[in-house]
């Protein structure tokens, strides 16, 4: 494909502008429509992209006969049916990270896009992240390997808001959600497939229905481990920070940023062609469309993190 490739983004709130800001840098790609819940909102988040079309109906986007492929940035009860209805439109899709928050709606997903052929690739960005990318490359080549990853995903979300401060149309999840970073990035970082998970969680929230705090245990077909903690009660700092214990060193990635063991800054910036990771999971999307292929984090490849997870909840409803 070497003309424009033309992109329906659904999804106009806090991440679906990362999205158009990392697009933005891509040459040969144009987003030409937008997909929000409100509608006067969306237009004016359409118009400072000039985005020509804006909409509150997906399948008003999917009928544009020159859209080629949907970035869908929406609610995460809504990606895996979403994620189909693009598919069977004929319409490659990228869908952010969940997936879907079941195993069966992830598995129909996998399905549909075996049946349609077209790119269906997930926004698992710690794959994509150059700190992340850092440190696959040297397991690639044989110079280190995992023993241990240790990761704390924290936020304060005691309300029902977004990264802007805005209040949300839907809930948020620390399993389904959260917890699906560093599932699939322990198994891409060791190599091997997860053998055990285990998970508790704290109270369930009155208001939001979910629970606030959470741990969980992993353990790789390799014989590495991963510990992950995650709460939304956490006042600061807030983010998710990633330390890999391996044979030849220690690191600790933040995002985009990495330092070593005794906090010395590793410089990541020549890792790829942006320090950008949202922008540089967008660039994959848009190259796997032009050169025919399945992308780094499809559908298939990421299907196992979602096998886990729902090992995890069903421990978790076993235990009341």
């Amino acid at each position: 494909m070497s003309k424009t490739i033309k992109v329906a983004l659904a999804g106009a709130g806090a991440f679906g502008i990362k999205h158009l800001d990392g697009i933005r840098n891509i040459d040969g790609v144009e987003v030409v429509s937008l997909v929000g819940r409100e509608l006067d909102k969306t237009r004016e988040v359409a118009s400072k992209y000039d985005i020509a079309h804006a909409t509150t109906d997906l399948a008003d986007s999917l009928a544009l006969p020159e859209v080629d492929a949907v970035n869908l940035c929406t609610p995460t009860q809504m990606h895996a049916a979403q994620a189909r209805q693009c598919l069977r439109a004929g319409k490659h899709v990228e869908v952010e990270i969940p997936l879907a928050d079941s195993l069966e709606d992830a598995q129909a997903v996998a399905d549909e896009q075996r049946r349609s052929g077209l790119v269906a690739m997930v926004g698992h960005t710690r794959r994509f992240n150059p700190s992340h990318q850092w440190v696959h490359r040297r397991i690639a080549a044989g110079e280190l390997r995992v023993q241990q990853m240790d990761v704390q995903t924290y936020f304060f979300r005691r309300s029902n808001m977004n990264a802007l401060g805005q209040p949300r149309s839907w809930t948020d999840h620390l399993l389904w959600h959260h917890a699906a970073h560093t599932v699939d990035l322990f198994a891409w970082q060791s190599g091997g497939e997860v053998v055990q998970a285990h998970a508790v969680q704290g109270p369930i929230h009155p208001q939001l229905g979910i629970a606030m705090d959470m741990s969980i245990q992993l353990k790789s077909s390799t014989g590495a481990i991963c510990t992950l903690s995650l709460s939304f009660n956490n006042d600061g700092p807030l983010g998710t920070f990633f330390r890999y214990i391996c044979d030849n060193g220690t690191y600790i990635a933040r995002y985009d940023d990495l330092v070593d063991g005794k906090d010395r800054a590793i410089d990541v910036s020549k890792v790829d062609v942006s320090m950008n990771g949202i922008e540089l999971q967008d660039r994959e999307f848009f190259a796997a469309i032009r050169e025919g292929r399945e992308p780094e984090s499809s559908v298939a490849r990421v299907l196992p993190c979602y096998r886990v997870l729902d090992r995890l909840e069903k421990e978790l409803s076993s235990q009341g």
